[in-house]
């Protein structure tokens, strides 16, 4: 008998005639019972006491370790069928269908319930034995059952071909604009040798319409089997979510916790591989996408890709071999889109002039059509009529629907310039009358006067910036060129009402140009916030006597092209920030005393002011930088020029201007633009003093003056950007600038003339028109 049964009474029994199993397994489960003895057991005693019980327990439960390891065993060939199944699950870029979700699930699940069982088992006493061996025979059938379901007989993936595109819409209005621009569009995706297509517009033209349009014709093209694409690019556009969305369309699926792009784009491209011929088509994309980043397979035969964009300039960067622009439609065809989104068969006449006038102020532009219609449908109150066109003499966002419909859809574009200095150039073309044709050349003057661009070095490079920025502005299809004549652009109607309601509030602009005033505005309506006022091309003759807007913060005031005779003098006494003022094309005769006080003043515009004869000192106009007196009855420089020693442009031009007083020029050392007229005398040593001259306009007095200048000019680091150089013996009255070309001309008898001089004639290496001129006349 042990020492433990001889130590203990109450033992004996137990141990001499052990109970059943089942007994003692109950008796040593029972943590209060056992530790009740724990007090009376000491030493070797406890630990025979434990190694009995720990037999016992044992012979209870032989095969736990055992199947323990069988169960291990289990779990790891699950495992790799999970592995394998999830392997078909990705390259096969199909949807997979839900019992194989299902499985996924539970193979999971129990992998989990394995790893914190076996943790149990090792940690645990012996007395959890028994509930360890039921839990680890329960698992091992679970697992079983999951390992013979991995085969998946019925296969994994849903049967349907879900990859075949969807239509997208129901027929369009087909006008005839439409029609132009989908056999454009679908010539080209026909077309094998024409692998990517670029679709491009200002905001509400009609471009994703189209798209869609050749999209549902695509679904019916044998050649692509039904594989056509559409991806509608995000506005907050990411490589990680245009993956998603392709793949989506595709799909492909992504759902097995794949972030990697770079994995993420070899599924998209094997996917597209397997597809064969396939059309890929991105609406709306506002910057260059790196196709090969995405995923996108190189355009070969048979796969092609169109995107969409408000942008020329992202449709080349893409690589697009086709450039297809969606324009507006016509007069009749916007005509007919808005009586039927009127839908109403007959008008009252004053009804359909109204109406009329709805459709001219939307432009062609066919999502402003529809929404005006759609505003205006069921509406028969004449007065409602009335009201609504009243609205529309002013803008067209002044309408609710048009601000909530139209405008975000225009506003997004200019918002996406980025760039300040792109949208202070694409602001300040809102100055200009409705439909008005403006000149390269002179906005990028007026750019450059205004100092909306970078500061550059030399006219060149400010004019080649000038010319950069309208170049993206166009491309952004927020300038458009008027038809017939490449050196000028126009403000589509409703992209110039979006950028007044920019400027009402932001930059505070008041633009009344091109609207027939016959006087200036209210005084109350000149208030002090005021940055930039346009008064062009109206019908304004007199300014009373006695009004003095305050507007200190005026820095722009334009009056040009109205038949202004007079200015009284305290007009400009509250406009001391003034910096740039045109007064161009008018017929004003004296220009008031209180123009010398503008200090700030950087632009004085009096071209074409062909009845003004004399200028007030310009003493204190130190900071100007462009004077324009071009086509002027002036006889003498104004007082004070040569103060002006900022000056870089200097336009004396077709005026009366006999003589420039000795040393003017040569103070005014900062010039890059020197344009005198024909018949001015200048001395040769004033204008080669000139360092910055890069633009100069103007007669020499003898072929030693015409070779010295020619050399001069030759010289520069900077080649000059134009000249006109005349020699003659005499005045040529009807000699003119007929073009902002390199030219060099001659009077016939100049060359015949020895008072002139004699020798070589020195002609610039650039020249570009050489010029003879016979008795006035050329």
């Amino acid at each position: 008998m042990s020492a433990f049964a001889r130590s203990n009474a109450i033992f004996p029994s137990f141990i001499v005639s052990p109970r059943p199993f089942k007994d003692i397994l109950i008796l040593c489960s029972c943590r209060c019972l056992f530790w009740d003895f724990h007090d009376s057991i000491q030493g070797s005693q406890m630990a025979e006491l434990l190694e009995i019980v720990t037999n016992a327990t044992t012979l209870l439960c032989p095969d736990l370790e055992e199947n323990t390891q069988t169960l291990q065993r289990k779990i790891e060939l699950l495992k790799s069928r999970k592995v394998d199944v999830q392997a078909d699950l990705q390259n096969a870029g199909k949807k997979r269908k839900r019992e194989v979700e299902d499985w996924l699930i539970n193979v999971e699940n129990n992998i989990t319930k394995f790893e914190t069982l076996e943790q149990e088992i090792q940690c645990s006493r012996f007395y959890s034995r028994q509930k360890w061996a039921e839990q680890v025979e329960r698992m091992t059938k679970e697992v079983m059952e999951l390992v013979e379901q991995s085969d998946f007989p019925r296969g994994l993936f849903l049967e349907v071909d879900e990859s075949i595109g969807q239509l997208m819409l129901t027929p369009p209005h087909k006008g005839q604009a439409f029609l132009q621009n989908f056999d454009d569009i679908w010539a080209s995706l026909i077309d094998d040798n024409i692998l990517s297509i670029g679709i491009y517009g200002m905001g509400g033209v009609g471009k994703t319409t189209v798209a869609m349009y050749a999209h549902d014709n695509l679904l019916n093209e044998p050649k692509f089997s039904g594989h056509v694409y559409w991806i509608t690019v995000s506005q907050e556009f990411s490589i990680h979510k245009l993956q998603s969305d392709i793949a989506q369309a595709l799909k492909l699926d992504f759902s097995c916790g794949n972030d990697d792009e770079k994995k993420r784009a070899a599924q998209l491209f094997q996917t597209f591989q397997k597809r064969g011929s396939f059309v890929l088509i991105l609406d709306d994309v506002w910057k260059q996408i790196d196709a090969e980043k995405i995923g996108i397979p190189p355009r070969r035969n048979g796969c092609k890709l169109v995107i969409t964009s408000r942008s020329k300039e992202v449709c080349h960067r893409m690589g697009c071999q086709r450039v297809i622009k969606v324009n507006t439609i016509s007069e009749q065809e916007a005509w007919e889109l808005f009586l039927k989104k009127l839908a109403r068969v007959e008008l009252h006449p004053e009804v359909e002039e109204i109406c009329k006038k709805m459709v001219k102020r939307c432009g062609g532009l066919p999502l402003a059509l529809i929404t005006l219609a759609g505003s205006m449908r069921g509406v028969t109150d004449i007065h409602e009529w009335r009201d609504a066109s009243e609205e529309l003499k002013q803008s067209c966002m002044g309408r609710a629907d048009m601000e909530n419909e139209v405008l975000p859809i225009l506003l997004y574009s200019y918002d996406r310039l980025r760039d300040p200095k792109l949208q202070r150039c694409f602001l300040y073309c809102s100055l200009y009358p409705e439909d008005y044709p403006i000149g390269k050349d002179k906005l990028i003057e007026n750019f450059i006067s205004e100092e909306l661009m970078d500061r550059r070095l030399s006219w060149r490079a400010e004019n080649d910036q000038g010319y950069a920025i309208l170049n993206q502005l166009e491309r952004a299809c927020l300038l458009e060129r008027v038809s017939g004549s490449d050196g000028f652009l126009k403000l589509h109607d409703l992209i110039r009402d979006m950028a007044l309601w920019i400027t009402k509030d932001n930059c505070r602009y008041m633009v009344k140009a091109g609207l027939h005033l016959r006087e200036i505005p209210e005084v109350q309506e000149w208030t002090e916030d005021l940055n930039k006022i346009s008064l062009m091309e109206n019908s304004i003759k007199v300014i009373s006597i006695g009004i003095s807007p305050n507007c200190p913060r005026l820095s722009t005031l334009i009056l040009s092209e109205n038949p202004l005779r007079s200015i009284p003098d305290c007009f400009f006494t509250q406009m001391r920030g003034l910096r740039t003022l045109n007064l161009s094309r008018t017929s004003i005769q004296y220009l008031p005393h209180s123009i010398s006080d503008l200090e700030n003043l950087r632009t004085l515009l009096l071209r074409h002011c062909s009845s003004l004869k004399s200028v007030p000192t310009l003493e204190k106009l130190r900071l100007l930088t462009r004077l324009d007196l071009a086509n002027t009855k002036i006889e003498e420089l104004p007082d004070g020029v040569e103060s002006l020693t900022n000056l870089k442009v200097l336009d004396l031009v077709r005026t009366s201007l006999s003589m420039i007083r000795t040393g003017v020029l040569h103070s005014l050392s900062l010039l890059q633009q020197l344009r005198l007229p024909i018949h001015t005398r200048v001395p040769i040593e004033e204008v080669l003093s000139l360092q910055q001259l890069e633009d100069f306009c103007g007669s020499v007095n003898s072929i030693c003056d015409l070779n010295r200048l020619v050399t001069f000019l030759q010289s520069k680091m900077t080649p000059p950007s134009f000249y006109f150089i005349f020699l003659f013996g005499k005045f040529y009255e009807k000699s003119d600038i007929k073009s902002r070309s390199k030219s060099v001309g001659f009077g016939l008898e100049s060359l015949m003339d020895s008072s002139l001089g004699e020798g070589k004639i020195l002609l610039p290496r650039d020249i570009e028109e050489l010029r003879f001129y016979r008795s006035g006349f050329e």
